[in-house]
C-alpha cells in the first residue's frame, strides 16, 4: 500500500472509529444484544468473544505480507496491552484476542495508521485478499502474483461503504498448483499461468453446501484483473440472496442461475464492465536484490528460494496459536536482516523470507517450539471456547491429538495434518482434508456429548480438487485414541498415511465405524 493510498484509506475509514466506540460501549451497558452487535462489529474485524466480556481483532494483511515495520507495531501493541494471544488464520491474517473493550478503538487506529486497516476484516465485505505465501521466492512458481493481490486488495477496499454486499466476497491469487490459497473455490480465484496470464474461477467456496469453483475464463492478461473483480462484484449484487443469510454466498449462484447461467451472467456483466470503465492496473515488479553470504544450509524447515542463496524459514506454531513472545524475538531478529519479512501461509503458519544461511539458523533456532511433525502442523480454528458461535472446542481437541500423537513417536508422516472447525463454517478449512473434524454433538446413552464428524479423502491441489465424505461424529474424548490406532496400524506396516490410504479405505472405514457406532 503506498503513502497516498493508505492517506485516502485513513480519511475513509478513521472517522468510523467514533462510531464503533459508541456501539461496542452501547454492547457493554446492554442496549445492544450480541447479534446486533456483532452485525456492527464485524465491518471493523473485530467481534466479542464468547460471554461478551473481551473481544478480538483481526488484521488485514493482503496476501498473508507481513513487513518489519509492521510487524514491529504488532509487537508493541502485545506490549502495550498486554496482549497474550495471538491467532494465526486461515485466511492469512492475524488475529488479537482476549483486548479489553476500552482498548479496541486505541489498537485499530495504531493499526491502521501502520497500513493495518481491520476494515472489512468480517462481515459482508470484501475480505483479506490472499495469495500464495511464498509467490515471488518460489522456485517454479508461474510468476509472482503478489503484486496483483495487493492491487486487488486496495482496489476491493473502495467498495467497503460503496456497495451493500449479501454477504462476504473472498478473492486470491495463486501462484503454483498446490493452489495454497484455494484460488479454485474461492468467490473469485485466479491462478496463474507460466504464460504470465491468470485463469479466472468463480463461486466456490466452503462451509454448508459446499462447492468447487466455475472456469469463467482463461489466459488473461494480468493487467485485467480489477475487470474481473468488478465483474463479479456486480454479479454478486445483482443475482445474490438478499433475503435468506443462510444461500447469500456467491457458491449458491450455481444452483440458483445453474453453472452454464452463472457463467453467461458473468460474462455479461464482464462485457458491461469492459466498456463503461478504465480498470486496467499497472504493477511494477517487486525484485530482491539482496544476495547471499556463500553459506548453503540443509533443514527440513529451510526451504531454498529462487533467489540464488536466499532461503525461506518455515514456522508453523501448533494450531496457528502464535506466542508474542516469539514474534517479538523474530521482530528483533528481522529488523537487521535486509528484505527480511514475513509471510503466512493459509494453514496457520508462516515463512521469514529473504534471509541469508546465518541468518536462517538463527530465525530456526528462534523457534523451536513450533510443529515437529507433518501432523503437528494440522490446522484448527479458535474454536467454541473463544467464538461465539463455535460448537466444538478446536483448540483443545488439536492439544490432546498432539499430547496423545507424541507418546507415540510415530516416523513423519504416519499420520496426515488434520483439519478441525469448530462449526459448519470451515474455518479450518475441514472439508478439503485427508482427514477433518466438524465440531457436533453426539447422542449417547448417557446423554449428548461432545463431539466432532469426520470428513476424509479432501484434496485442495489445483487440478486434484476433491471434498472430503462426510462421516458420522465421534466423541472428542475419542478421537485422540482413534488417531493414535490409525497410526499403530499404519507405522505396523511401516508406511505413510500418503502410501496406506491408496489401498486401504476400507480399513479406515472400519476404524471409524468402530468409533461411531
Amino acid at each position: 500500500m503506498s503513502d497516498n493510498d493508505l492517506n485516502h484509506n485513513l480519511s475513509r475509514f478513521l472517522p468510523d472509529l467514533a462510531e464503533f466506540r459508541e456501539k461496542t460501549e452501547a454492547f457493554h451497558s446492554g442496549a445492544l444484544s450480541v447479534p446486533q452487535y456483532k452485525a456492527f462489529s464485524g465491518g471493523f474485524g473485530s467481534y466479542a468473544e464468547r460471554g461478551g466480556k473481551t473481544h478480538m481483532l483481526r488484521l488485514r494483511l493482503p496476501g498473508g505480507q507481513v513487513t518489519k515495520e509492521k510487524l514491529a507495531v504488532i509487537v508493541s501493541l502485545c506490549d502495550r496491552y498486554r496482549i497474550t494471544q495471538l491467532k494465526l488464520t486461515t485466511c492469512q491474517s492475524i488475529q488479537l484476542h482476549h483486548l479489553n473493550a476500552d482498548d479496541l478503538c486505541g489498537m485499530m487506529e495504531t493499526a491502521w495508521r501502520a497500513g493495518m486497516i481491520s476494515r472489512g476484516g468480517g462481515g459482508d465485505f470484501p475480505r483479506n485478499i490472499m495469495a500464495t505465501p511464498l509467490s515471488g521466492v518460489c522456485p517454479g512458481e508461474a510468476f509472482d502474483v503478489l503484486p496483483y493481490a495487493k492491487a486487488a486488495g486496495e482496489y476491493l477496499m473502495g467498495f467497503i461503504k460503496a456497495v451493500t454486499f449479501p454477504r462476504k466476497l473472498k478473492v486470491c491469487f495463486s501462484s503454483t498448483p498446490a493452489n495454497e490459497p484455494h484460488a479454485t473455490f474461492r468467490d473469485l480465484g485466479f491462478t496463474a499461468n507460466a504464460d504470465h496470464t491468470f485463469d479466472v474461477w468463480a463461486a466456490g467456496g466452503l462451509g454448508n453446501n459446499p462447492r468447487l469453483g466455475v472456469c469463467v475464463a482463461e489466459g488473461i492478461a494480468p493487467e485485467r484483473i480489477l475487470y474481473y473483480i468488478k465483474a463479479m462484484v456486480s454479479t454478486f449484487v445483482k443475482y445474490g440472496n438478499y433475503e435468506n443469510r443462510g444461500r447469500a454466498r456467491t457458491r449458491y449462484l450455481q444452483d440458483t442461475l445453474g453453472t452454464d447461467g452463472f457463467i453467461r451472467a458473468y460474462q455479461e456483466i464482464l462485457k458491461e464492465v469492459s466498456g463503461q470503465e478504465a480498470l486496467t492496473v499497472r504493477i511494477r515488479p517487486e525484485t530482491v536484490t539482496k544476495t547471499g553470504d556463500g553459506g548453503v544450509i540443509t533443514d527440513r524447515r529451510i526451504f531454498p528460494q529462487k533467489q540464488e542463496g536466499l532461503y525461506s524459514v518455515f514456522y508453523q506454531p501448533i494450531g496457528g496459536m502464535l506466542s508474542p513472545e516469539t514474534l517479538k524475538e523474530l521482530s528483533s531478529l528481522m529488523q537487521d536482516m535486509e528484505d527480511a519479512q514475513l509471510r503466512l501461509t493459509p494453514e496457520e503458519g508462516l515463512y521469514v523470507i529473504n534471509c541469508t544461511s546465518r541468518e536462517a539458523a538463527r530465525v530456526r533456532n528462534a523457534t523451536t517450539d513450533g510443529a515437529d511433525t507433518l501432523f503437528e502442523t494440522s490446522v484448527a480454528c479458535i474454536g467454541a471456547a473463544t467464538c461465539q458461535v463455535g460448537i466444538g472446542d478446536s483448540q483443545a481437541l488439536l492439544d490432546s491429538c498432539v499430547k496423545a500423537v507424541r507418546k507415540e513417536s510415530f516416523a513423519d508422516g504416519v499420520l496426515p495434518k488434520i483439519h478441525i472447525s469448530g462449526c459448519p463454517s470451515s474455518c479450518g478449512t475441514h472439508q478439503i482434508a485427508e482427514i477433518g473434524f466438524r465440531g457436533a454433538v453426539k447422542q449417547t446413552p448417557d446423554g449428548p456429548k461432545p463431539a466432532f464428524a469426520i470428513f476424509t479423502g479432501g484434496c485442495p491441489l489445483q487440478g486434484k480438487e476433491v471434498l472430503a465424505d462426510t462421516g458420522k461424529a465421534i466423541a472428542a474424548d475419542e478421537i485422540p485414541r482413534f488417531l493414535v490406532e490409525l497410526g499403530r496400524m499404519i507405522a505396523a506396516e511401516h508406511a505413510t498415511y500418503a502410501d496406506w490410504i491408496r489401498t486401504n479405505r476400507d480399513r479406515l472405514d472400519a476404524l471409524i465405524a468402530s468409533f461411531t457406532a
